[in-house]
């Protein structure tokens, strides 16, 4: 699977706000649910314990990424 993260040019990288703030556990959710569906996933598995504040999961069966792209996404403005 080609590599599909890249870093961003810094004029562009520049532009972005300070980063995205956590609202509420159900942001949270619809950003993972978000993530699964650009994975082409056709299965989402939602669980949540104590209103998010103990446990958040996402199982979906979507493409998910390469090694390559999963070190390179935890790059700032990947």
């Amino acid at each position: 699977m080609p590599g599909r993260i890249r870093i961003l040019p810094e004029i562009l990288s520049n532009k972005i706000a300070a980063g995205e703030v956590v609202e509420r556990p159900a942001s949270v959710v619809r950003e993972l649910i978000e993530n699964a569906l650009d994975a082409r996933s056709t299965r989402i598995i939602t669980e949540v314990e104590k209103g998010g504040r103990s446990l958040i999961r996402v199982s979906d069966n979507g493409i998910g990424m390469s090694h390559d792209d999963a070190l390179l996404s935890v790059e700032r403005y990947a």
